[in-house]
């Protein structure tokens, strides 16, 4: 198990894979947010336990995964060059350009959607800072057209991550076309794993809500996708001969991070969850416990994904 964290190609290691997975929750939660908000919930979004699970954890995950990022790299106290001057042709600055952008829009469509409760929560803590109140009902104008851009960034915030690894063009698994697109589903697999898990748990919205309903009929066919992209990415793999057909066999053929795609990622992350959905009576889907279980089943599987790919993609150079 030590050499599968430790060998001579390895560049990243465990802690982008986390960076990567959290980021990928933001994006999904955000972008299932902005649909939900839209289809089923309308005026009333701020008060649906999801929508206010979504407004805590997507800022949250992606200040926790742009700290965990700053604090691995060699020279973390110059990390702020990257947010001031921007390189073109650079996959890091890109994206951190990107993350600045999504977070402002992020923020803003947040507190125009929860306006109500700020408001309130102002004239009664904090009536010096009423002038928020009136930038707020300025911007309601702005709030259909911030809803598009909302998606846009979470998608393409979504598939940096996967742009990201296929930058390393010396890994054959990495450099890989179908890298961002599966990045962008299992995010937002990981997104509704998220927000229903803790809409539930963090703000007992009820199991049978419509929100709960709307983010699980978006769910399965994103899971049979995402299994539809580990196939694509492994064929193309097979088929594409020297290396990375080295790089497929030695990713999926035997040890330790074989063990992980097959039980961690196929098994526990997709298979499992699907196999209990056919099988598992109404009565049994429409139980908390059943959820949560089902919940954190994908959330896992996203996560060992992340490590996967990152690891067993480093071990084969071109």
């Amino acid at each position: 198990m030590s050499s599968a964290f430790h060998f001579e190609s390895l560049v990243w290691d465990w802690p982008i894979a986390i960076y990567l997975f959290l980021i990928g929750v933001s994006a999904g939660m955000a972008t299932i947010a902005v649909f939900l908000k839209r289809r089923v919930l309308g005026n009333d979004a701020s008060k649906d336990g999801v929508i206010k699970a979504t407004a805590i954890i997507a800022p949250l995950t992606v200040i926790l995964g742009l700290t965990i990022l700053i604090f691995h790299l060699t020279r973390p106290w110059t990390f702020w060059y990257l947010m001031i001057f921007y390189s073109p042709t650079s996959v890091m600055s890109l994206g951190v350009m990107l993350f600045q952008v999504y977070m402002v829009v992020l923020l803003v469509w947040l507190a125009l959607l929860f306006r109500n409760e700020i408001a309130v929560f102002i004239e009664q803590r904090f009536k010096a800072l009423s002038w928020i109140n009136g930038i707020l009902a300025k911007l309601v104008r702005f709030e259909k057209m911030l809803e598009p851009l909302m998606v846009f960034l979470a998608v393409a915030l979504g598939a940096y991550t996967g742009f990201l690894l296929s930058a390393l063009k010396t890994y054959p698994m990495l450099n890989n076309p179908v890298l961002p697109v599966l990045f962008l589903f299992s995010g937002v697999s990981s997104g509704a794993a998220a927000a229903v898990l803790f809409g539930i748990v963090g703000f007992k919205q009820p199991v049978d809500s419509p929100s709960v309903h709307f983010v699980h009929q978006i769910e399965k066919p994103v899971v049979l996708f995402e299994l539809f992209l580990l196939l694509a990415l492994f064929v193309g793999l097979f088929f594409g001969g020297g290396q990375k057909e080295v790089a497929a066999i030695a990713a999926v053929g035997g040890g330790f991070w074989s063990n992980v795609f097959w039980f961690g990622v196929i098994g526990l992350g997709i298979l499992l969850p699907l196999i209990m959905g056919i099988v598992c009576s109404k009565s049994i889907q429409h139980s908390k416990g059943y959820i949560i279980a089902v919940s954190c089943m994908g959330l896992s599987g996203v996560l060992l994904l992340r490590f996967f790919i990152l690891y067993a993609g480093q071990m084969t150079v071109a």
